[in-house]
């Protein structure tokens, strides 16, 4: 009863200028990804009302792709606002939601325990202490949704999670300093329009 989330959110998306000028100019859309690893699922991404975690992963993304692609021509970060509305939405903030990720975990385990097949794990990646692929978390949702089209049940939107991420802020904080809100639209019709963010006008107080 309380799932559909009704007020409009803003998010932002970390990519590369190519990819920026095809939203903004060339009204294209975001595409959804699929990676098994993905840690809501397979959808379009956001970072919830964060600017600066968008513009450091995009700016990551690109160091990243040139390094690897050393001959090709380099990628520039940029970053997308979308002014979004979840709908009906896998809140993963809701207390509620546990026992909905519980359920698809059962049922996932008990499917693989029948093929013979391990459950996937998450894993960090090069030392990071952080599960930065996250296959465990992917499969369950996915198998939510699954569920929820062989059952004829509403599909869900959009997911959205709280992950506590990165090092304490200070010594001894419970407090990490990469501790962020992300959304996954499944559905793109949440998606109501793309925006480039703006700087702040120093000569006016912050609204």
């Amino acid at each position: 009863m309380y799932s559909n989330l009704p007020n409009l959110i803003i998010g932002f998306h970390g990519c590369d200028l190519d990819t920026w000028r095809n939203i903004l100019y060339r009204q294209e859309r975001l595409l959804a990804s699929h990676n098994s690893y993905d840690w809501l699922g397979n959808g379009i991404y956001f970072w919830e009302n964060s600017l600066d975690r968008a513009e450091e992963w995009a700016i990551a993304y690109c160091e990243r792709y040139n390094r690897k692609h050393p001959g090709s021509e380099p990628k520039q970060p940029a970053v997308i606002g979308a002014v979004i509305s979840l709908g009906h939405c896998l809140d993963l903030t809701d207390y509620g939601s546990s026992h909905i990720l519980k359920t698809g975990y059962e049922i996932l385990k008990y499917e693989l325990s029948l093929l013979g097949k391990p459950l996937p794990i998450n894993r960090n990646v090069l030392g990071n202490k952080d599960l930065l692929l996250r296959e465990l978390d992917c499969a369950v949702i996915e198998r939510i949704h699954q569920y929820n089209r062989e059952t004829k049940e509403r599909a869900y939107d959009s997911v959205r999670g709280v992950f506590v991420e990165g090092s304490p802020v200070y010594e001894d904080s419970g407090i990490m300093e990469k501790t962020h809100t992300q959304l996954c639209i499944i559905n793109p019709n949440c998606i109501k329009g793309y925006f480039n963010p703006l700087t702040p006008d120093p000569n006016w107080n912050m609204v």
